[in-house]
């Protein structure tokens, strides 16, 4: 085990680009929702970078892109459900889990650690994503980004996650592959390990500073 789970009690993961890559599905919903508006398609490497801060910022990302200017209300709504109504449709078709996942996840639950995920997607394709991919099991509780009124990078989640077990932020380590989920890791007080594999907007994660950055999550066996 690394240093970084000394003393951890309760740890939570990021979904997408930390146990998941999940990019291949939201691209095809992006892109059919595009394709909707009459709009040039994205592809994955666009989306790739677009991915972290929620649905709704995704397809604004998307819409900015297409059309060259930030969208109004009405076309973001009319959007946003349109790519909803997509992703729901086949959310983890191509969707896979990075290696050393199920390994990692593993290994901490014969530690009897608590197990959460806190995510910006959308909290109904959470649970059928989790089941579908074999990892609904390991997970005591999960947080999507409209379980409350706050998401990653604020505090906010990370601190309900704490407070729902009883367990001071200290003792809680946040995993994640972005810098919103090394952020809001600092000001929840909790610890910050990082994967360098994932979606941050093509940007090191090294920079955001994390306690540790793993090459897999295998290396927490």
């Amino acid at each position: 085990m690394l240093p970084c789970l000394d003393a951890i009690c309760l740890v939570a993961f990021d979904l997408d680009g930390t146990l998941i890559d999940s990019v291949p599905d939201i691209a095809v919903a992006v892109d059919a929702m595009l394709e909707d508006a009459g709009l040039p398609t994205a592809g994955v490497a666009r989306v790739r970078d677009w991915v972290g801060n929620g649905s709704r910022k995704l397809v604004e990302r998307a819409l900015a892109f297409a059309t060259g200017s930030v969208p109004g209300d009405q076309m973001l709504n009319d959007a946003h459900e349109a790519f909803l109504r997509h992703y729901g449709r086949a959310p983890c078709a191509r969707t896979r889990v990075y290696p050393g996942v199920r390994e990692a996840l593993t290994a901490l639950r014969e530690r009897e650690l608590v197990l959460v995920v806190i995510t910006n997607k959308p909290h109904a394709f959470v649970a059928p994503i989790l089941e579908a991919l074999g990892l609904a099991g390991y997970f005591d509780l999960t947080l999507g980004g409209d379980s409350l009124p706050q998401k990653k990078p604020d505090p906010a989640p990370l601190l309900h996650v704490a407070e729902r077990f009883g367990i001071a932020p200290r003792h809680c380590l946040m995993v994640g592959d972005s810098r919103h989920d090394i952020e809001a890791a600092r000001r929840a007080g909790f610890h910050a390990l990082a994967v360098p594999y994932g979606y941050n907007h093509g940007e090191p994660i090294s920079d955001s500073q994390p306690d540790a950055v793993v090459e897999s999550l295998g290396e927490l066996v």
